[in-house]
């Protein structure tokens, strides 16, 4: 497992800005270098979106999985 550089805990950030500050977030990693997403539900349709923005970019893989914490290492490939 890669150690993430940024922990980024979702519930605390503004809904209107949310989706577009997790993007810029994952978007300014560098290749190798991960984050650790924490969020109060599951978000597949932000990493869809980033899947679709940039696809093949990061690797996933869930460290927690709910019903009430969802963590998420995302690794730049």
């Amino acid at each position: 497992m890669s150690e993430p550089v940024i922990i980024v805990n979702a519930p605390l950030l503004p809904p209107p800005v949310k989706h577009q500050t997790l993007l810029a977030t994952f978007d300014a990693l560098p290749s190798g270098y991960s984050a650790l997403l924490i969020n109060d539900h599951d978000p597949k349709p932000l990493l869809y979106q980033l899947d679709a923005e940039q696809p093949g970019a990061f690797s996933v893989e869930y460290q927690e999985s709910g019903p009430e914490r969802f963590a998420i290492l995302l690794t730049r490939n």
